[in-house]
C-alpha cells in the first residue's frame, strides 16, 4: 500500500513539472515589473538632478551642484545594473515560456506516434496484401461478366447458343402438343353415323310439321 501510494505516476509528476514552469515564469514577469518600475523611477530622478544641478549652477551653488551631479553618476551606474539584470529576467522567461512550447510539441509528437504504432497494427502487410489480391480477382471477374454481357462471344460460340435455343423451342413446343386432349373413339363414330341434312330437306320438315 505504501508502495502503490508513494509513487507518482508519469501523467502526475509531468502535471507537477508543468504547474512549477508556470510558477515560475510568473515569478519571472513580476520581476520583470518590478525591475522596470525601479528603472522608471532612476530615470525619473536622474532627470531632476540634472535640471536642480543647472539651477544650483545659475544660483552660484556649485558645490551643491557638484554633488548632485556625483548622486546622479550613481543613479546611472544602478541604472545600467537594472537594465542588465531586466535582460536577464526578459531571456529567461522566454526560455521557459519556449520550452513549455516545446514540452507541448513533443507530448502531441509522441500521441500521435503512439497512435499511428496501434493503426500500423491494424493495417498488416500481409492482409492488405490478401484484401489487394481479393480485390484483384473481384476486378476481373467483373470484367470477364462485362465482356460477356456486351458480346464478347465468338461466332461459334454464337451459333451455338442459337441452336440450343432452337432446341429449347423445339421441345416446348412439343411439350404443348402433348398437352391437347385427345377425341373419344365412340364420340368420332356418332358423329360418323349422323346423317346430313340438306337445309331444302329441313325447311320442308318444318313446314310438314307445322300442317
Amino acid at each position: 500500500m505504501g508502495g502503490i501510494f508513494g509513487r507518482k505516476s508519469p501523467k502526475t509528476s509531468r502535471q507537477l513539472e508543468i504547474t512549477e514552469q508556470d510558477r515560475a515564469v510568473l515569478q519571472l514577469k513580476q520581476q520583470r515589473d518590478l525591475l522596470n518600475q525601479n528603472r522608471r523611477r532612476i530615470e525619473n530622478q536622474i532627470d531632476r538632478g540634472r535640471e536642480v544641478a543647472k539651477q544650483l549652477l545659475k544660483n552660484g551653488q556649485q558645490d551643491r551642484a557638484l554633488l548632485l551631479l556625483r548622486k546622479k553618476k550613481m543613479l546611472e551606474m544602478q541604472l545600467h545594473k537594472t537594465e542588465g539584470i531586466l535582460e536577464n529576467v526578459e531571456r529567461m522567461t522566454h526560455e521557459l515560456e519556449f520550452a513549455q512550447v516545446q514540452a507541448t510539441v513533443v507530448s502531441s509528437l509522441r500521441q500521435g506516434t503512439d497512435a499511428l504504432k496501434k493503426m500500423n497494427e491494424l493495417l498488416k502487410i500481409d492482409d492488405i496484401e490478401r484484401l489487394m489480391e481479393d480485390s484483384r480477382e473481384a476486378i476481373e471477374y467483373q470484367k470477364e461478366v462485362s465482356n460477356l454481357l456486351a458480346g464478347g462471344l465468338n461466332r461459334v460460340d454464337e451459333e451455338n447458343i442459337e441452336a440450343e435455343l432452337e432446341e429449347l423451342i423445339h421441345a416446348e413446343e412439343a411439350r404443348e402438343i402433348n398437352r391437347l386432349p385427345d377425341v373419344p373413339e365412340n364420340r368420332q363414330r356418332e358423329h360418323a353415323r349422323k346423317p346430313v341434312v340438306s337445309a331444302t330437306r329441313a325447311k320442308q320438315r318444318v313446314l310438314t310439321e307445322a300442317d
